[in-house]
């Protein structure tokens, strides 16, 4: 009986190594392959040029994830079981779709060499719920610029960042409008360039050493647009547990903020709903939530993430839902605004 337990405890640990380990540089051809003949429910490809260090790829990831600072604790939403039994959830959504005025809910936006991840989920989805609340009478783009460099209590800037901190500081201080890199759209712009992973176009090559914070300016660079008054605040923020809690805020409010573990097969994907494969764990990465579907049978969520359009399925993916998929479905964020 010993033996036998050892023999299945040690086919179990082969499995699993065989599971996370990674044969190959994970930007490689190599890779690419041995993902694609695992015959899973996604695709791998090429995102990223093969020899990008994965020390940048490391870089992009700035989530803080974990257990938090007690002062970081948002309130949970408390939906019951009975508030959500009388909620008709479709079986697919898509917020481009259901608010098709609202322009920011189909935008991708571009990091670049800066993990400030966590401050671009937190803008795109408050941009999305300033006008899913004003249901489409005022149509901001939050800067992510703003949230990054003056948001102290956030974390560091371009090195990490807590999702949570960035709504509160929503609430408590406001976010000033302005646009991507170089665009010269409301109070402050993106200041760090775009670039491309690995098309040949008009940005920089990605894999740099940047990264340095830009400093806060708390001024707009548009002289005809005042920082103080440009300000949008939240009313409240808070945080949602549960899948059908999650669809329902979704449904309800718009967008919502939310951060998982990537793993070395993750910057591969290019289509299909992505779980995890192989390759060893690189980081955590906040990104925008807007939806939910099917696909072959395989339930998913529909997210935008920050890497610019060239990226994954045009900027965006999909990942297995309901079973907390590299802990998808364990920091959801959101807010409401004060109009």
């Amino acid at each position: 009986m010993m033996k036998l337990t050892v023999v299945l405890l040690a086919a179990l640990l082969g499995l699993a190594a065989a599971r996370t380990s990674m044969p190959h540089h994970p930007l490689s051809e190599a890779a690419i392959n041995h993902i694609n003949s695992q015959q899973s429910t996604w695709k791998a490809g090429r995102n990223f040029a093969p020899d990008i260090s994965m020390n940048y790829i490391r870089r992009l990831l700035g989530a803080r994830r974990g257990p938090k600072p007690a002062e970081l604790q948002l309130p949970t939403l408390e939906v019951s079981e009975e508030d959500l039994l009388g909620d008709n959830i479709p079986k697919t959504f898509d917020a481009r779709e259901q608010w098709p005025n609202c322009p920011t809910i189909s935008e991708v936006r571009d990091q670049g060499s800066c993990g400030s991840c966590w401050a671009f989920g937190a803008v795109e989805a408050i941009s999305d719920r300033i006008c899913v609340a004003s249901k489409g009478r005022v149509k901001p783009h939050l800067s992510a610029q703003d949230l990054l460099t003056c948001c102290y209590s956030c974390g560091d800037g371009c090195n990490g960042g807590w999702p949570v901190e960035a709504w509160q500081y929503w609430v408590r201080y406001g976010i000033v409008t302005g646009g991507n890199y170089n665009t010269s759209v409301g109070c402050l712009d993106y200041s760090i360039e775009p670039c491309e992973h690995h098309t040949t176009g008009d940005r920089k090559p990605c894999g740099g050493e940047e990264g340095t914070t830009p400093r806060c300016a708390r001024k707009c660079q548009n002289s005809s647009v005042n920082y103080r008054k440009d300000r949008h605040y939240g009313k409240k923020a808070y945080q949602v547990s549960g899948v059908a809690a999650i669809q329902k805020e979704i449904m309800t409010n718009g967008p919502v903020e939310v951060d998982f573990d990537v793993y070395a097969d993750f910057p591969n994907y290019k289509s299909g709903v992505y779980q995890f494969l192989t390759g060893e764990y690189l980081g955590g990465h906040a990104v925008r939530l807007l939806g939910w579907g099917e696909e072959n049978g395989v339930p998913y969520w529909l997210i935008a993430n920050s890497w610019n359009s060239d990226w994954g399925d045009k900027g965006f993916f999909k990942i297995r839902r309901g079973t907390n998929e590299c802990g998808i479905e364990s920091d959801v964020v959101a807010g409401i605004p004060k109009l």
